[in-house]
């Protein structure tokens, strides 16, 4: 957290300073909470500056395991396929709000979903940020999903200049994605 406070100009009074140091732990300590409550694998957060612009965003990994489907006599199955579930999250009500699209990471079958979420000051997101998120399946386990979540406030507005950027450069991290087995 120190190398986020690097660049502020020795001449600004501690006592100012010392607030906005505590805003931003209290900040980083909430997202970390919200990360681990939704079973997060990791939370990447940008705490530089890029040059004069403050990065809003956040990546967050974790994996999401499919329950097994029920068959006609109700005994469990094998989850279902990775094609079906694209099908379905293609297909669903919540597919129309957003733009939602299939393809292959690393010969995987991904999702990719873009939407704008409103801004919910009572949960900490005073701005309205652009969300995209990646589902692939795991390849020989097709009751495993490696999900990961970015998102955006760019320069302020989530359909900025700086947030089509930063969108761009997270869909060429996760075209770029492969697979290693150790």
């Amino acid at each position: 957290m120190a190398s986020a406070f690097a660049r502020v100009p020795a001449d600004i009074p501690r006592d100012k300073l010392t607030p906005l140091r505590v805003e931003l732990e209290r900040r980083l300590r909430a997202a970390v909470a919200e990360a681990r409550k939704a079973n997060a694998l990791e939370l990447y957060l940008p705490m530089r500056l890029a040059g004069d612009v403050n990065l809003g965003a956040s990546i967050i990994i974790s994996e999401a395991l499919l329950p097994a489907r029920a068959r006609s006599d109700g005994a469990a199955d094998k989850a279902s396929a990775p094609a079906e579930i694209a099908l379905q999250l293609l297909s669903g009500d919540t597919a129309a709000n957003m733009d939602v699209s299939s393809g292959e990471v690393d010969g995987a079958l991904a999702l990719r979903r873009e939407r704008v979420a409103p801004a919910v000051a009572d949960r900490g997101a005073e701005m309205a940020s652009r969300r995209v998120d990646y589902f692939v399946s795991v390849p020989g386990d097709p009751g495993r999903w490696f999900v990961a979540a970015f998102s955006t406030v760019g320069a302020g507005d989530p359909r900025d200049d700086l947030a089509d950027a930063l969108v761009e450069w997270f869909d060429a991290l996760m075209t770029t994605f492969r697979w290693s087995w150790t």
